[in-house]
């Protein structure tokens, strides 16, 4: 595994082009363009004030760059650096900012959320749609880029309304039978719409695309509801995250539950491979222990090497108890994501931090779980085989594929940590094939002390292959 140099970051915004071939980052004001294969930089951009928000649009040709203090929105072209666009929305103000899947127009939503507006840079036509929703996930495109959901909010009541993208023509609107809509997803294939209630509630909503309800789904009543919800990359299955540890998985024909997954802290099954992470070698000075121990011991502990043992059945997870007085507890289902072959599932339940759990779909049981020394961050799939990297906020990133898992250390000047990642996916040849050797991922490193500035570092996994 080869690194990179450390480069400079501000607010953590850096980001893969959709083909794979561009690296942008963000130093302030400035809007760096790389070559993923060198890192050399390409094009440099500065803006009228510091970026707060960066994205590609999805041919890679262009990257907006929002200012949400100034509510301006800069937009570069690739082919032709020269050119530019300034979008400002004025007194409205800022919020969000978003292309479109074309790649054509961008989105942006007022403060407030008094109204979206949606700019074309190839007409220089403005559309307005108003009433949209101040929710966790109100925006949805299908996969194809043909159709957009719209979670809105009129007369105290919640309702969908379903655009076509090429004109941004109303094609349906219908209300639904939620109490305070939480989100909405199109799935996979762009058929079915699942809309989702809040916590307070527990409700998942399917519709179809000219907005008839095909299922309503409840698992229980009078306990918080749902809080994660993940398409499978088939449409087959609607994964649904809960506040009771569990997951639920819905088949596509007839909406109901085929199966659940829960996340007991202590596994019991000596067939579930646990992988537990240990430091290697651990020096203990135990007549120097001072408690609380200072920031540098802390930090020369975090920057220790681990590894991965195999724990024997029966293996007690840690687990963390919740504050019964403060809001969002730590309980439930914080995080899952479907692999991109659909083999694997991956969950995170926040009341048992430190664990990942890995579910076999094909035979609907618990696969695999890693245990690691701090709670973990996040984690992602990788774009192209089944392959997850786990992120807990220190100085190593943890990936596991069927073959097994590893610690990698990743290389910081002084006390640093990685409290997030990306991932490109391969390169691709004109007929379609992975290159060997193109997979690109990103840790990005933020510095603990007031002086250090965020930086990232860029790795290369050699011998990257098609997913079977």
């Amino acid at each position: 595994m080869n690194f990179s140099e450390v480069f400079k970051l501000s607010s953590l915004l850096c980001k893969f082009s959709p083909d794979g071939k561009y690296l942008a980052s963000c130093v302030r004001y400035r809007l760096v363009i790389r070559d993923v294969n060198t890192l050399q930089v390409l094009q440099l951009y500065t803006c009228l004030d510091q970026i707060q928000h960066a994205e590609w649009s999805a041919d890679s040709r262009f990257i907006l760059c929002a200012m949400y203090k100034r509510g301006l929105v800069q937009v570069w072209s690739l082919e032709q650096p020269e050119w530019h666009c300034r979008i400002d929305e004025g007194s409205a103000g800022l919020a969000a900012s978003c292309w479109s899947p074309d790649g054509r127009h961008i989105l942006n939503t007022t403060e407030f959320h008094l109204r979206i507006t949606v700019w074309s840079l190839c007409t220089k036509s403005v559309s307005y749609i108003k009433y949209p929703k101040a929710c966790q996930q109100g925006i949805s495109f299908t996969r194809d880029g043909r159709y957009l959901a719209l979670a809105e909010r009129r007369d105290c009541k919640d309702h969908v309304s379903v655009f076509v993208c090429s004109d941004w023509q109303l094609l349906r609107h219908f209300d639904t039978e939620t109490q305070d809509l939480a989100g909405i997803e199109w799935a996979p294939n762009g058929c079915v719409l699942a809309v989702w209630d809040t916590c307070l509630e527990y409700k998942v909503l399917l519709y179809s695309l000219d907005g008839r309800l095909l299922s309503a789904y409840c698992a229980y009543e009078w306990s918080l509801g749902v809080k994660s919800v993940a398409w499978s990359p088939s449409s087959q299955f609607l994964a649904v995250g809960s506040y009771d540890g569990k997951v639920r998985i819905l088949n596509h024909v007839t909406w109901k539950m085929i199966t659940e997954f829960g996340h007991p802290a202590t596994v019991t099954n000596p067939k579930i491979v646990v992988y537990k992470e240990a430091e290697k070698n651990p020096r203990l000075a135990l007549g120097r222990l001072a408690f609380p121990p200072p920031r540098a011991a802390a930090g020369a502990a975090s920057s220790t090497e681990s590894k991965y043992e195999i724990a024997s059945a029966p293996v007690s997870l840690q687990t963390l108890k919740p504050i019964a007085d403060r809001a969002n507890p730590k309980v439930g289902i914080g995080a899952l994501a479907f692999s991109p072959d659909n083999y694997f599932l991956a969950t995170r339940n926040d009341s048992v931090p430190n664990a990942v759990w890995i579910w076999d779909i094909q035979k609907l049981k618990l696969f695999v779980v890693l245990e690691q020394l701090s709670p973990v961050r996040s984690f992602q799939w990788d774009p192209q085989q089944p392959r997850l990297a786990i992120c807990t906020g220190g100085s190593k990133v943890y990936l596991w594929s069927p073959a097994g898992c590893v610690s990698v250390q990743v290389p910081g000047e002084g006390e640093h940590s990685v409290p997030g990642f990306l991932l490109a996916g391969c390169r691709r040849d004109s007929s379609g094939r992975a290159q060997p050797g193109s997979f690109v991922s990103l840790s990005v490193s933020s510095g603990k002390r007031p002086s250090q500035s965020p930086a990232c570092t860029a790795w290369h996994w050699p011998g990257c292959k098609k997913a079977p």
